[in-house]
């Protein structure tokens, strides 16, 4: 019955160590995205004529209705 309570307790342990790690990454900027912010300007064009097909296509639904 004691060898559960020990590995529980070490199990724990390391979660904690895993979750301090995690937090600590993120506040350091690991996680941060450096590459979508220099391509985004390549793609921007699409996605307004995107924007601006579904626009118009909701307005020709909306007149015919």
């Amino acid at each position: 019955m004691s060898i559960i309570f020990l590995l529980l307790s070490v199990s724990i342990c390391v979660a904690i160590v895993f979750f301090v790690a995690f937090i600590v990454s993120v506040k350091r900027g690991q996680y941060d995205d450096t590459y979508t912010p220099a391509v985004r300007m390549l793609f921007e064009d699409e996605l307004v004529q995107e924007a601006s097909e579904t626009s118009a296509t909701t307005i020709k639904d909306s007149t015919n209705e």
